[in-house]
């Protein structure tokens, strides 16, 4: 418990301190946001901070801190590390960077601020794969919260008609304005999450369970350790509890709602260490179910059902796990509603019409639900989308590191740019290597994983140091 203690205090101590460190470097002033230069009534709409703190946690959060977290803590205390240093020095900065620049650019969408700074083919690129991802995270964020549905609902109440329900609630979510539905609902929804997290919290420190500590070794503990390594599979697995791609998606939506750039840091890099603090709760609990009942289960809702009811009693149980619930779902609608706004950017369609909302939505919703058969009728199906999904978005993050750092360089003379860098280049040597040793990808031998890292380094430090080379000759000659 000591190391989880120490975790814990570093992810709140990190807000204060690098948390404050990187808003300096950005420095946000006074400016009139877009919330109140191009207020629409459907999507750029001034809200309190409070309310979009609530939105912006419930936004990112989804399975990832809850399910990745209790998938990643098979791997041994290598885990509670990689939440703690991922979420304070990449996970959080990328939040709060993408953010900060989407106010600047009036609110826009990923894509193009990636575009902005990488250039028009990887802004191209970037405006298909967001899509995707997009509707990869709506159709995975149906089964999950649909199946714990079934499992506290009559027999008659199964998983099917709870996706049917969801994906209705996703449709209205992300055609009406913001504030009619997610203004209104997320509140609550965050109540019960939070309720969730402290709860298990101080049952952890009641039952005081035998956790790893870092000075017994950071070996992988996983069961199948041999073919799946910590490095690239831990942190692939871990994905939303230290650094997501998928969060500078949502972003934009709360960009378009914030009435100044200061309220930046406790928005954007204050969810995502609150989503930290979330994953190493349950990156614990996990380790003393697995302690109890062995590594074999693999299903993280059996382990937040049994966990959640064993430590919390019926009631209690039922609470949290309607956090649980509503975590991936009000992902999954903001991550269609995502989806529509990328799309009407880069075809520069106006929202206020909701027949022009409809033009954009149908087609992504004939996607998803043919996602969710797909997922539903082959017995392998979510498993595969859910690791495509976990591999596109960290490769999401990837992009929007770099395209920060690109903005690091040109808007601060070259002196921060650190900041994102080494992360950048950490994600890029992570995602290289997941790719080619995963069995959704290549299927290399994973012990050639640290060969293809040092290659994959390399080959973007060179790429990097000669674009930067080349922007400083530019520079000096001008």
């Amino acid at each position: 418990m000591i190391t989880f203690t120490l975790c814990l205090l570093a992810l709140v101590v990190g807000y204060f301190t690098y948390g404050r460190v990187v808003e300096r470097v950005f420095g946000p002033d006074d400016r009139k946001t877009p919330a109140l230069t191009r207020t629409d009534g459907v999507d750029y709409i001034p809200m309190p901070t409070w309310k979009i703190f609530m939105i912006q946690f419930l936004n990112i959060a989804g399975l990832g801190p809850i399910f990745g977290a209790i998938m990643g803590a098979k791997f041994g205390a290598a885990s509670y590390l990689w939440i703690v240093l991922g979420s304070i020095f990449a996970g959080a900065v990328h939040d709060y960077l993408s953010g900060m620049l989407s106010m600047r650019h009036e609110g826009e969408s990923l894509p193009e601020l990636i575009g902005r700074y990488l250039g028009v083919t990887t802004k191209q690129v970037m405006r298909v794969f967001s899509v995707v991802l997009m509707v990869l995270v709506g159709a995975v964020f149906v089964a999950g919260p649909a199946g714990l549905l079934a499992n506290l609902t009559p027999e008659a109440l199964d998983t099917t008609f709870w996706i049917v329900v969801v994906f209705l609630y996703y449709i209205l979510a992300t055609m009406l304005p913001i504030d009619k539905i997610i203004g209104k609902i997320y509140p609550l929804f965050a109540l019960a999450l939070l309720f969730m997290a402290v709860g298990i919290l101080v049952m952890l420190y009641v039952n005081h369970p035998a956790l790893p500590e870092l000075w017994d070794g950071l070996q992988n503990t996983h069961p199948d350790a041999q073919d799946l390594p910590i490095f690239p599979i831990m942190f692939v697995s871990i994905a939303c509890g230290a650094i997501s791609g998928f969060h500078a998606t949502q972003s934009p939506l709360m960009a378009r709602c914030m009435k100044s750039e200061r309220h930046g840091r406790p928005v954007f890099y204050g969810a995502m260490i609150t989503e930290g603090i979330v994953a190493l709760i349950w990156a614990a609990a996990a380790t003393y179910f697995f302690h109890e009942n062995g590594m074999e289960e693999t299903n993280a809702a059996v382990i937040v059902d049994a966990v959640t009811k064993d430590w919390l009693g019926t009631v209690g149980g039922v609470l949290a796990v309607l956090g649980v619930i509503a975590a991936p779902i009000t992902s999954g609608d903001t991550a269609f509603r995502s989806a529509r706004l990328i799309v009407a950017d880069f075809l520069g369609m106006e929202q206020k019409s909701i027949r022009k909302r409809l033009y954009i939505c149908v087609p992504m919703f004939l996607a998803a639900i043919g996602l969710l058969v797909y997922s539903l009728r082959d017995a392998d199906g979510f498993d595969m989308i859910w690791r495509y999904f976990a591999w596109s978005n960290q490769t999401l993050s990837v992009f929007t590191l770099w395209a920060v750092t690109v903005y690091l360089v040109r808007a601060k003379g070259g002196r921060y740019f650190y900041l994102t860098y080494v992360p950048a280049m950490f994600m890029t040597a992570v995602c290289t290597t997941y790719i080619c040793v995963a069995p959704e990808g290549f299927g290399l031998a994973p012990g050639l994983s640290p060969y293809i890292a040092v290659g994959a380094l390399l080959v973007a430090g060179v790429w990097f140091g000669v674009w930067y080379a080349k922007r400083d000759v530019a520079r000096k000659l001008d």
